[in-house]
């Protein structure tokens, strides 16, 4: 049953990642890999404060942690396309750009994990 429901969810994230990604770099698109980097943000912040609120707040079924943290959010989050964009800014010789993506991933990654976990805490 953990198969299914890691799947269903990955199929979910998945199709998410991909839709609103293809959408904020078509509206706001240019050098930058401005679809990831949000992604990349707001999949920390989300993953935080799901896995906050189960395991501090709120007791939920385990099933539901295979569904949504396992299947969506993993996913959701685009680490390995991160890395891969990264990788490719610094092959053309846009280090500026790479260096920006990988530190502000990183450190707005964890500021909205952080964030996430002051949300569940403060508001549930």
């Amino acid at each position: 049953m953990q198969y299914l429901l890691i799947g269903i969810g990955g199929f979910l994230g998945a199709n998410t990642r991909y839709l609103l990604g293809r959408w904020l770099d078509a509206r706001y698109g240019g050098a930058f890999p401005l679809g990831t980097f949000i992604i990349n943000i707001s999949g920390s912040f989300l993953l935080a404060l799901f896995m906050t609120l189960t395991t501090e707040r709120i007791p939920l079924d385990p099933r539901w942690r295979f569904l949504l943290a396992v299947g969506f959010f993993g996913s959701y989050t685009t680490f390995s396309t991160f890395s891969v964009e990264t990788f490719r800014l610094l092959e053309s010789g846009a280090w500026l750009l790479a260096m920006g993506n990988a530190l502000g991933s990183v450190g707005f990654g964890l500021l909205g994990a952080w964030v996430g976990v002051l949300t569940a805490r403060t508001l549930w």
